[in-house]
């Protein structure tokens, strides 16, 4: 499988404009994080989380917050 280790079990996450939050989840074919975040809007802050970090359950996606660090 091409791309780096790691980076599969990785997400990256920002704020969208409806007050959600967006998932960047990368491809197969992702070479790196580095190259996930660049798909995150000009001026959005973000997040690289660990994939265990994201709520499983979908049903109240629309109420997921993004919370600064």
């Amino acid at each position: 499988m091409p791309g780096v280790e790691g980076v599969y079990n990785k997400r990256v996450i920002y704020p969208n404009d409806e007050g959600g939050v967006s998932i960047l989840i990368p491809s197969t074919s992702c070479p790196s994080i580095d190259r996930l975040i660049q798909d995150v809007p000009a001026g959005k802050s973000y997040q690289v989380v660990n994939v265990s970090e994201i709520p499983t359950d979908r049903n109240y996606r629309n109420a997921w917050t993004f919370e600064e660090e």
